[in-house]
């Protein structure tokens, strides 16, 4: 994919005779709430996509806000935990509190069905040609008389 659109003729010319000097990809998880660990134990806190904090709404994928705002809160725990010289599961609990009071928990909770919802085959398929199909029946113009959406 990353080749063709190198090889795309508006994005060639703007990239030849460049130096690729780093490439760096991976997968995006995108099991939503239901897929993410448990985020602490003794001196160790999971931040990012690697707590799964990434959400496929469809329309976009979101994970680099939520990992922002999971660093966010790891950082104050580890300021809370470094002036209690306790790196414990139970001082690092509070990440834990932090998240939940952040947009990343609210979030995963508030569309923690939407993964179930994107496995439905009709959301990119028969939907879409739905939606196209009523557009071009409302928007066409063709000399003959509209016809009502309704009977």
């Amino acid at each position: 994919m990353l080749e063709d659109f190198k090889q795309h003729p508006a994005i060639r010319p703007l990239i030849s005779g460049g130096k690729l000097l780093e490439y760096s990809a991976h997968m995006v998880p995108e099991g939503g709430l239901a897929m993410v660990p448990q985020l602490v134990n003794d001196g160790v806190m999971i931040v990012g996509d690697a707590a799964g904090f990434c959400l496929n709404l469809g329309f976009t994928v979101r994970g680099m806000d939520l990992a922002i705002a999971s660093a966010q809160a790891a950082a104050t725990t580890v300021i809370a935990a470094k002036e209690r010289a306790d790196f414990s599961a139970s001082s690092l609990a509070q990440y834990k509190r932090e998240l939940e009071q952040s947009c990343v928990m609210r979030d995963m909770q508030h569309f923690r069905k939407l993964p179930a919802l994107m496995e439905n085959p009709r959301l990119f398929s028969q939907y879409p040609r739905m939606v196209a199909d009523i557009m071009n029946d409302m928007f066409t113009i063709d000399g003959k008389p509209n016809q009502p959406v309704r009977k």
